[in-house]
């Protein structure tokens, strides 16, 4: 494959591209992480979300 005078930039974005996506897939796995376990100990402290509260129930 011959992708000509410009193949050092072609190779470059592509290659910037891939780590880009990477990070940011790697960032939103950590973060889901972080706040999976911040909802789990909010969970034990016994904070609940609104919609697990009765209708009438105060605020």
């Amino acid at each position: 494959m011959n992708l000509g005078p410009h193949a050092f930039f072609i190779v470059g974005a592509y290659g910037a591209a891939a780590f880009i996506v990477a990070v940011v897939v790697g960032w939103v796995a950590l973060d889901y992480r972080r706040q999976t376990r911040a909802l789990a100990e909010l969970e034990a402290r016994g904070v609940t979300r609104r919609s697990d509260r009765p209708s009438g129930a105060p605020s």
